[in-house]
């Protein structure tokens, strides 16, 4: 076998394999003797078929079968062993590239086009200088976490009279033209309603300050505004029942029911935080500000990596990429999605591209890898941003655990998860070195950067 590699420019190569029947011989044989071992022939006994009979019957296929493996082999085995930086798949030469019959032929020649990555340094200093944008936690993101707490540890509570955002529950009855009980007509017990939400504030008011076992009349026809949705579901009868039905309704209150938040007391920060986790309000208000402070280190390194894309991006350059070769690539890869999107696609698909090189050189250079203990914690960290999200705080940690070991079981979890533990250990690195310009912004300024 003879492998040879012949550079068309920088970022350009074919790599030519010439494969001879000496490589593949053996292999072909020793795999007709395997394939001989439970071959079931007519008129023979099974592993008894002779061997000239089935060169002449699968010689072809296993002959093709086998020199395609040493190929494949040969081909990744010298891309590996010469430490060539390629990019995205080997391509069959358009040009070099012989027809291949394995009826006729012994010899084989294989010719491919290589897209190289082009070389650059990128690198940071010391003296390089990037601004760090520390995002301001106010009292008011304090004072909706809190809220937000309360609300989620709140319950029900029965009383006597309404007030705005209280839940009403009675019988609905309808009422003739003339006030009274319609005979026939829709009742409903049970029926459950909460007046603020009503679009009508006429229609609003007449709950205002009502008592248990008060009689109402109103018209949901008109407290709703005609939304057949809301008029269904409360009346119990179809949409087209309901864009009909105008009539008016007596309304007994069985029942007030409104929804108190948690009081902040020693109990509800247990439940929160952990027993003896903070012993106060003050306590408490300062623990969630350190955590919001905590989470929104994350969002500081996504624009500081922003930005650090932006400077070293500029700082190399424009690189030669093999247009032609990765354009072929991308063609193959993405063959479902219409002839024009290449052309669309092909400039975004290479900025990443280099950012994506940039990025190597630097994980490279820091020395950064990724331990399974790593993606462990990286795995806990996002199953309790999960459970954050429904107010929950303290969660034991065989739970955590148990969850994280459970996304570690899937591929594209631990892709994810790999990719996060190299952002944070590379954005951690880069503060290390540079110099890093601080300016203090609110969420809203932070948060415009990007709309911009």
């Amino acid at each position: 076998m003879n492998i040879s590699l012949e550079n068309v420019d920088k970022v350009s190569a074919v790599l030519t394999i010439k494969i001879d029947k000496a490589d593949y011989a053996s292999k072909v044989d020793a795999a007709l003797k395997n394939y001989r071992k439970k071959a079931s022939m007519p008129g023979f006994r099974v592993g008894q078929v002779p061997m000239g009979l089935l060169k002449k019957r699968f010689g072809k296929e296993v002959t093709a079968e086998e020199v395609n493996k040493l190929l494949g082999e040969s081909l990744y085995g010298y891309i590996k062993d010469n430490n060539i930086n390629m990019l995205g798949e080997p391509l069959p030469n358009e040009e070099r590239q012989k027809p291949v019959d394995f009826d006729t032929m012994e010899e084989f020649e294989f010719a491919f086009d290589i897209a190289l990555a082009p070389e650059f340094k990128a690198e940071l200093t010391a003296d390089d200088t990037l601004d760090y944008y520390d995002i301001e936690v106010s009292d008011d993101m304090i004072e909706k976490q809190v809220k937000m707490y309360a609300q989620r540890g709140g319950s029900y509570e029965k009383v006597d009279s309404y007030q705005e955002k209280d839940m009403v529950k009675g019988l609905l009855a309808e009422l003739d033209e003339n006030g009274n009980t319609k005979e026939g007509g829709i009742q409903v017990e049970g029926a459950v309603m909460l007046p603020d939400y009503m679009k009508n504030d006429e229609q609003k008011a007449i709950f205002k300050d009502c008592k248990v076992n008060d009689v109402l009349v109103f018209n949901p026809f008109k407290a709703y505004e005609g939304h057949d949705v809301e008029i269904s579901s409360l009346l119990k009868i179809s949409k087209e029942e309901a864009a009909e039905m105008k009539s008016d309704f007596s309304f007994q209150v069985q029942e007030i029911t409104r929804f108190k938040e948690a009081e902040l007391t020693q109990e509800f920060f247990n439940q929160i935080l952990g027993e003896g986790v903070v012993s106060n309000e003050e306590e408490f208000r300062a623990h969630i500000k350190k955590t919001l402070e905590e989470q929104l280190v994350s969002d500081s390194n996504y624009k500081l990596m922003l930005d650090v894309r932006n400077f070293l991006t500029e700082k190399v350059g424009k690189l030669e990429f093999p247009d032609a070769i990765l354009k072929r690539v991308m063609k193959l890869n993405n063959a479902d999605k219409g002839e024009d999107f290449v052309e669309k696609n092909y400039d975004q698909s290479i900025e990443e591209l280099q950012w994506h090189l940039i990025k190597e050189q630097l994980v490279k250079n820091f020395g950064i890898k990724v331990e399974q203990d790593d993606l462990l914690n990286a795995a806990k960290d996002m199953t309790k941003m999960q459970f954050a999200q429904y107010g929950m705080m303290n969660i034991p940690e065989d739970i955590l655990e148990n969850y994280a070991k459970e996304m570690l079981k899937k591929k594209e979890q631990i892709d994810g998860l790999v990719n996060r533990s190299i952002e944070v250990k590379l954005a951690e690195a880069i503060k290390g070195l540079v110099k890093l310009n601080h300016k203090t912004v609110s969420v809203e300024d932070f948060n415009k950067m990007f709309s911009e």
